[in-house]
């Protein structure tokens, strides 16, 4: 074990657990989360729940509710065209950026979660597609190399990897991934310009499609 896994605070740990549980929609929107129900739940004092539950709120993933206890958030319709439209704006930098800028072991690095985002998508594992889904995203920005885009994807991190945890079709989105690959490796500013525009609207429209249940 680590030194950084030894002294990891315990607060972070059940951050991490709580958020996870929430995007891997074990959690549900609207669940409630009570401190002590947690504290008992997770085998630790209430100190470290309140902490986590103040973090999760900060990232947009629970909505808080007067003294001891939130809710899992409910995303509306609305709140997904917001994000979005945010998410797009962004993306279409970081990509952009990553085409320019890409090194050999960046490059490798996103091959690994895409080629572990086609083997779960595959396979059916939703849980596991989608976190790959989501690292290959997170990596195109650190790929950017540029502090500041990886500052502001810090603080989007959960709320995006929840847009992404919207999609049924984890097969087309793992090929669309692969296109943006390509085009990425290729120093393809172009067609990455193009694939990433593709890539939101797929985004937005089964997002918005799950939250609403009406196709789109």
């Amino acid at each position: 074990m680590s030194t950084s896994e030894i002294f990891e605070p315990e607060s972070f740990r059940v951050t991490r657990q709580i958020r996870d549980e929430i995007l891997d929609g074990v959690r549900l929107p609207g669940s409630k989360l009570v401190e002590r129900d947690l504290a008992n739940e997770l085998g630790v004092s209430r100190l470290p729940v309140r902490e986590a539950l103040r973090t999760l709120v900060a990232e947009g993933l629970v909505t808080p509710r007067p003294r001891t206890w939130a809710v899992v958030r409910e995303f509306t319709a609305s709140d997904v065209v917001d994000l979005n439209e945010v998410q797009a704006s962004f993306e279409h930098l970081t990509f952009t950026l990553a085409a320019q800028r890409h090194n050999r072991e960046g490059l490798k690095r996103l091959k690994d979660a895409l080629d572990g985002e086609f083997l779960a998508a595959e396979a059916g594992d939703a849980v596991q597609a989608r976190r790959s889904g989501a690292d290959f995203h997170e990596l195109v920005t650190s790929m950017a190399g540029n502090e500041l885009l990886n500052e502001l994807q810090g603080i989007l991190s959960s709320r995006i990897r929840w847009l992404m945890g919207q999609h049924d079709d984890l097969v087309r989105v793992a090929e669309e991934h692969a296109a943006l690959y390509e085009a990425i490796a290729d120093r393809d500013v172009d067609r990455v310009d193009v694939l990433i525009r593709q890539h939101m609207v797929t985004s937005r429209t089964q997002a918005i499609a799950k939250q609403t249940h009406v196709d789109i």
